[in-house]
């Protein structure tokens, strides 16, 4: 990525959704920024909770053009008629997914912390990777994916990069020049005004 370009914003849902207000919290997002892509990350593995969430959220998303994938399930996105998925288990399931979707879906891959992972995600066909957590998170063993990391992906690989996990003003301004999209979650969800919030993640996005 060019130090020209800003990245562009890939919104994750909370890991719980409230279904009577999460929609029009999701509008309000929606409607005040740009968003690249939205990714269903739910924490229940309840299929008619997903289902459910997965439905009304479509419902806005589709309102808004704003392509939707689901965390894991490439059977769900499948029957839901999702515009793909998001892989969580680094390289290992792409080529399936992909065979499964077919060409014109959505397929990316969580990679941690893995360079090589995110090498063989986009040999076996992923759309895009995604490297974390670049911040402070209560998930996972406390290691991060450091500012190197995307350095050397975006002057080594063509295949689009994502940063997510405990992004704050200060890593945003730093990872700029050097992601594709920032994936951005529980950092606008968790605060009193996500719109806010989201626009002065925006604003560190340009520096």
């Amino acid at each position: 990525m060019s130090d020209t370009e800003q990245p562009q914003i890939y919104l994750i849902t909370p890991p719980e959704i409230e279904l009577s207000h999460f929609p029009t919290d999701l509008s309000r997002v929606l409607d005040a920024v740009e968003i690249a892509c939205l990714r269903l990350s739910l924490a229940t593995r309840d299929e008619d909770l997903i289902l459910r969430a997965a439905d009304v959220v479509r419902e806005v998303a589709h309102r808004f053009d704003v392509a939707l994938v689901i965390d894991t399930h490439v059977v769900l996105a499948q029957r839901l008629g999702l515009d793909g998925v998001h892989l969580t288990d680094g390289a290992r399931s792409v080529r399936m997914a992909r065979k499964e979707l077919g060409a014109d879906a959505i397929v990316g891959a969580y990679c941690s912390q893995s360079r090589h992972d995110g090498m063989t995600a986009g040999e076996a066909g992923a759309d895009y990777v995604s490297f974390g957590p670049v911040g402070q998170t209560t998930l996972g063993d406390g290691s991060r994916a450091e500012a190197e990391l995307f350095d050397w992906w975006s002057q080594m690989i063509e295949l689009p990069v994502v940063a997510e996990g405990g992004l704050s003003l200060d890593t945003v301004r730093a990872l700029a020049p050097m992601t594709d999209f920032f994936g951005i979650g529980e950092e606008i969800w968790r605060s009193d005004d996500p719109v806010a919030t989201l626009q002065g993640l925006t604003d560190a996005m340009a520096g």
